[in-house]
């Protein structure tokens, strides 16, 4: 009997904190959960290294990524697809006014 049962990757959507390094990203994921004792809710962040060979994220979109094969010592993830752009905050250069 064969086995036809699906494996489901492990996928986290955050937004890009850093486009630093060649090939790579950060991603910091937040979470909101109660805290065990007192029960109010409190965000729990973390930091994810992620590989985009395409380098199409940019610093501050968010992005869905999922799990992959230990790509180097602290990548383990995969850029899946960018869920929404960051706004873009640069200034457009007016043309000859002066």
């Amino acid at each position: 009997m064969a086995d036809t049962s699906v494996k489901r990757r492990n996928e986290k959507v955050g937004e890009v904190v850093s486009t630093k390094m060649a090939k790579t990203i950060v991603v910091e994921v937040t979470r909101r959960v109660p805290h065990p004792l007192y029960k109010r809710i409190v965000t729990r962040r973390k930091k994810f290294y992620a590989h985009d060979e395409a380098g199409s994220a940019r610093l501050g979109d968010v992005v869905r990524i999922v799990e992959s094969r230990p790509l180097s010592r602290l990548k383990r993830w995969t850029l899946a697809e960018v869920v929404r752009r960051a706004a873009d905050t640069s200034v457009a250069l007016q043309g000859d006014e002066q």
